[in-house]
């Protein structure tokens, strides 16, 4: 089998079609198809569906470009290793995070990484579903509490706490009575869990706003619109300077911030010069860090 062929087909399938194809690679797009077209002669299978706008791969193009994408780019990151000696950070570094933690440090993180390697060419994309690492050709993903995942690696590299937190101005009921809360627009709930010194209890809500962002509820409970329940590090600084008070924790496992890659992949140098990177930072992995990072 031609593996520059095989490569062509893989790289025309992740990107979603030959012209862009074409243009992340800087190869003629007629070359492309002509090699796509060859391996097919070779297998004496049709592997991409031609006449519509948009490529569709057919049931053994989906099944070959499985297969072979993953090994391939594991096969181009150990020549990259080998040819680099190995220890120099260069090259494409894609990096997919979450809304809340892109909003508050990655911007910073990303700048310092790029002042110290500038042979990696960062580029971070925001997202809190689940991307397909693989399919979607990143090289490193950011989760919070990631559910299990055999084909991938990873290691926790911070930790935070859910708080229920208010504005000075906002007393807390001492009865069952619902208090008027800002929640996730996601949010279907009626009432807070929340730990004490006598044990779980819990703060009935009355939702009166519903905001898509952390952010936003952020800002919200400092107008003192009503309670909201936030992570301890986007709240420290406010709570150190009292424009809001801390009711209670959450009941519930804290917050864990995890990088993951696929656990086929060799690490390269640019990944474990990110990880590196990502203790430098957050060296105890706790809140408090996190806080401060934001902040300074």
């Amino acid at each position: 089998m031609d593996l520059l062929a095989l490569a062509d087909f893989t790289l025309v399938a992740r990107h979603g079609g030959f012209g862009r194809a074409a243009r992340a690679s800087g190869r003629p797009k007629a070359t492309l198809s002509r090699r796509v077209a060859e391996l097919e002669a070779a297998l004496a299978i049709r592997l991409i569906e031609r006449g519509g706008r948009a490529l569709k791969l057919t049931e053994e193009g989906r099944a070959l470009f499985e297969r072979t994408g993953a090994l391939l780019t594991e096969l181009d990151e150990t020549v990259g290793a080998i040819s680099s000696g190995g220890q120099t950070p260069r090259g494409r570094l894609r990096i997919s995070a979450p809304l809340l933690f892109s909003q508050t440090a990655m911007g910073k993180l990303a700048a310092t990484f790029a002042l110290k390697y500038p042979d990696v060419r960062l580029d971070v994309t925001t997202d809190d579903r689940t991307v397909d690492m693989v399919e979607e050709g990143y090289d490193l993903v950011i989760r919070v509490n990631p559910d299990p995942d055999d084909s991938l690696v990873g290691r926790i590299f911070l930790r935070d706490q859910m708080v229920v937190v208010a504005h000075p101005a906002l007393a807390r009921p001492a009865t069952e009575v619902a208090i008027p809360a800002i929640v996730r627009s996601t949010d279907q709930i009626t009432a807070w869990n929340v730990a004490s010194a006598a044990g779980p209890s819990r703060i009935a809500i009355e939702p009166i706003l519903r905001l898509s962002s952390v952010i936003m509820v952020r800002d919200a409970v400092r107008a003192g619109v009503g309670a909201a329940c936030l992570p301890l590090s986007l709240a420290s600084h406010d709570l150190a300077a009292g424009r809001l008070l801390q009711w209670a924790e959450l009941d519930a496992p804290p917050v864990e911030l995890w990088t993951l890659y696929p656990s086929r992949r060799l690490l390269s140098a640019r990944v474990s010069a990110f990880l590196d990177h990502l203790k430098e930072a957050f060296p105890t992995g706790t809140s408090a860090e996190l806080a401060t990072y934001v902040e300074g």
